[in-house]
C-alpha cells in the first residue's frame, strides 16, 4: 500500500497542477531515484476525484511494485473506487529482465498492449510509471522517444534533478505533439545503491512465489519462446493466448526425451497456459536473488 498524501513530501509544483484538466496516458519520466513512483501514486489518488475509472501502469521491470521483477503490471481500478492500488482487473506482460537494456524491444511491445487493454477496459486516465532508464549512453533517449511515439500520451511528466532529461523534453516543449509539464524531485527521495536494489527484488520474488509448488508442464504441447533450453534457474512466463503473462516460473529440472520441464511457480494447473516465454534471469529458488544468465547458459 502506499503512504498517505500527508505522510510524504510534496513539492509546491505537484500542488500546482491542473488535475481536472488531465486525462488520456499520463507518462511520468525520470532518471532512478527521483520520485517518479511515488508521484505517479499520488498522481493516481488526485485523479480518482474527476474520473469513474483509472488505470495504473508499474512499468519498472527492476524496481516493481505491483508485480514481480522482470514484468510491467496494469492495474484497472473498479468504477468509482478509490483506493490505490487499484482492486479491479490486473494484467502483466514479461519483459524477462531487471534492466530495459538489451530487451527494449519487448518493452515498448508489453507497454503498447498494456495501454491498450487499459483503454479497451474503459480508463479515461492511465497513470504510466516508465523505468529510470534515461541515460541516452545506455539507449535511454531512444527508448524514450519511442515510448512517446508510439503511446502517444497527452502529458508528459518530466522529473528533473538538473537537465538530464533536456534532450527529450526540450524538442517535445517546442512541438505540439504532447504537452510537458516540467517537476522538481521532492526532497524527500534518498538514492539506492545497487545492494538496497537488489534486496527489494528478492523480497519482491519471495512474496510473489509464496505459496507456489512444481508443476510438470509437456512443452512439446506448448508454444516455446524463443527455443526450449531450460537452464536451471532459468525465470520463465506462462502466458494466455493474448500474450499476457498468468504466472512467472523457476525451472527445476527438465527432460529432452519426455518433453516435460518441471517449474516452482504459483500457477499450479497447466490449464489455459498458451505458451512458455524464457527470461535472461535465473532466480534462486532459496534466497531469491537474482542475476542475468550468461551466454554460455543458454547455448
Amino acid at each position: 500500500m502506499s503512504e498517505p498524501d500527508h505522510l510524504i513530501d510534496i513539492p509546491p509544483a505537484w500542488e500546482r497542477i491542473t488535475f481536472s484538466s488531465l486525462n488520456g496516458t499520463l507518462l511520468i519520466v525520470g532518471a532512478a531515484d527521483t520520485g517518479k513512483t511515488t508521484f505517479a501514486r499520488y498522481l493516481y489518488r488526485r485523479l480518482c476525484e474527476y474520473h469513474e475509472r483509472l488505470a495504473f501502469i508499474d512499468g519498472d521491470v527492476g524496481q516493481a511494485t505491483l508485480g514481480p521483477p522482470t514484468t510491467m503490471t496494469l492495474a484497472l481500478s473498479e468504477p468509482g473506487a478509490r483506493s490505490f492500488p487499484p482492486s479491479g482487473p490486473r494484467f502483466r506482460t514479461f519483459i524477462g529482465a531487471v534492466s530495459p537494456r538489451s530487451h527494449m524491444i519487448p518493452l515498448l511491445l508489453g507497454a503498447y498492449r498494456l495501454v491498450q487493454k487499459a483503454r479497451e477496459g474503459g480508463a479515461t486516465a492511465i497513470v504510466f510509471d516508465t523505468t529510470g532508464l534515461v541515460d541516452p549512453a545506455c539507449g535511454g533517449c531512444e527508448l524514450k522517444w519511442a515510448k512517446v511515439e508510439l503511446l502517444r500520451p497527452t502529458v508528459v511528466f518530466g522529473i528533473q534533478r538538473s537537465s538530464e532529461l533536456e534532450y527529450l523534453l526540450l524538442p517535445l516543449r517546442l512541438s505540439r505533439r504532447v504537452r510537458v509539464i516540467d517537476l522538481s524531485t521532492s526532497q524527500a527521495i534518498r538514492r539506492r545503491d545497487v545492494p538496497t536494489r537488489q534486496e527489494h527484488r528478492a523480497n519482491s520474488f519471495r512474496r510473489y512465489f509464496e505459496g507456489a509448488q512444481v508443476v510438470e508442464f509437456n512443452w512439446r504441447n506448448i508454444a516455446v519462446f524463443p527455443v526450449p533450453v531450460f537452464t536451471p534457474f532459468r525465470l520463465v512466463a506462462l502466458e494466455d493466448r493474448d500474450g499476457f503473462t498468468l504466472g512467472l516460473g523457476i525451472v527445476m529440472a527438465s527432460d529432452r526425451v519426455s518433453g516435460t520441464v518441471s517449474l516452482y511457480t504459483p500457477l499450479l494447473s497447466p490449464e489455459g497456459v498458451d505458451a512458455i516465454r524464457l527470461g535472461d534471469v535465473v532466480v534462486d529458488p532459496q534466497t531469491f536473488r537474482d542475476t542475468r544468465l550468461s551466454c554460455e547458459g543458454q547455448n
